[in-house]
Parts: C-alpha cells; structure tokens; sequence
C-alpha cells in the first residue's frame, strides 16, 4: 500500500498490531482512557464543542473523538490505521454515536475543506509522523477563523526520555515498549514556532503529570515538562 509521504509506516503498523486493543481500558491502552477525562477537559475549558464541527487528528480507535461527540459536537475522525477505524466504527455504532470516520491524512482533509471546523484537537499524534510542523499548519488552515486548536506531545529532554520512555514503557510499563522514538519527540518552543508560523496564537500550556504510587494524572496548568498540552486560537 503506498501511503502519503507525510505518513511512517512503520509507525501506522505498530498501530495496526494493537488495534483491537483500544477499548481494553485494562491492556496496554489502558493509559489513554486514563488521562482521557483529563485531555477532554483541557479542550473544554477552552471552547464549547456542543454544535461545533470537531476534527480529531490521529483518532486512533476514538477514546477522545466518542467524548466530543457526546459533548454535542459534529465530529470527524481521521487517521490512517484501517483496522483501527474499524475498531472506532464498530465502537461508535454499538454507542449509537454518529462519528464520521475517514482513513485521511490532515494534508488531505485541508486541501479538500480548508476554513469548515470550528476545532481541531491532535493529540498524542505529532511525535509520530515525519514532518509535524506540516501537520500543524494543515491544522491551522482546517480552522475557520477564531476557531480553536487543541495539541499534546511529547517534550524532548532528558526529564520526557527517562519517564516517559524508560520509566513508561520499561519499568512501570503503562505503555506498550517502542510507544515513542526519543528523536521524535517534540520541545515546546519547536511546537509554539510553527504554530505560530501558520498563524495560530498560543493561549494556554498545561501537562500531565504522573504520580506512580497512586497510578494516576493530574494537570499541572502552565507547565511543559513531559506530557503536554497546548491550545491556541486562530485569528478572527
């Protein structure tokens, strides 16, 4: 299968390998249902989705792209793993959700309706494609003006590779091992530049920080250290 050339396929197949494994909040995903009610609430502080028209960059099996549309909004989920769409369809209907699910690359979604969603969330996606700043700018450009971005990575320093790496995918193991490459990764100031060079403002940082005795998150506003999040806003 020939697949964009903003795509890793060797990323797409090692989520291909866990797909039927997206709605065990017991397996090896377990850790996304987890800090899902925390990324939700991070993109509803910022923006009221009820009625809105939502894409989900990078949806995977739709943990977060089911939490938007029962928060009221038209959403559509893209991603590029097939038998992970299944899954997400499959989990959608079951649901009763009405969930648009497309395998779409963000390049491509932008070329064909540039200016039609009121939110783009992309989480968890950027430390896993080659070029993140092009995605970002299709992000930007997918937004109708004064709408809102929603971005979570990774951050590239030694804090990000010893917890999230080592600590998360080999000793606590709440990640699945390869999960994230170190030289992917992505420091805040990177994430904030291209940004703002497709014209997005950056409103707020906040990150989610692990606590391994009590194997929960919680959101520490205004940090960047490991795992963070980022919203910004087009202008109006």
């Amino acid at each position: 299968m020939n697949r964009p050339s903003n795509v890793d396929s060797q990323e797409i197949d090692k989520f291909d390998r866990v797909a039927q494994l997206w709605w065990d909040p017991a397996g090896k995903m377990g850790m996304l249902h987890v800090i899902n009610p925390l990324r939700s609430q991070f993109t509803f502080d910022h923006t009221d989705v009820r009625g809105k028209r939502v894409v989900d960059v990078g949806c995977g099996g739709g943990i977060l792209t089911e939490t938007l549309a029962k928060a009221g909004a038209q959403v559509v989920g893209i991603d590029q793993s097939e038998l992970t769409l299944q899954v997400a369809r499959q989990h959608a209907a079951q649901g009763g959700l009405a969930i648009d699910y497309r395998i779409q690359t963000v390049e491509e979604l932008m070329a064909r309706e540039a200016g039609s969603y009121d939110v783009v969330t992309c989480l968890e996606m950027l430390e896993h494609v080659p070029n993140p700043a092009a995605v970002i700018d299709a992000c930007a450009r997918l937004l109708k003006p004064g709408g809102h971005a929603i971005f979570s990575t990774i951050n590239r320093n030694f804090k990000a590779w010893l917890f999230a790496i080592v600590g998360g995918e080999y000793v606590l193991r709440i990640l699945p091992r390869g999960t994230h490459q170190y030289e992917k990764l992505i420091r805040p100031d990177e994430l904030r530049s291209w940004a703002g060079q497709s014209g997005l403002t950056h409103l707020r940082s906040a990150s989610l920080m692990y606590n391994p005795l009590f194997k929960s998150f919680r959101v520490a506003a205004g940090r960047e250290d490991v795992n963070y999040m980022m919203s910004y806003v087009k202008a109006a």
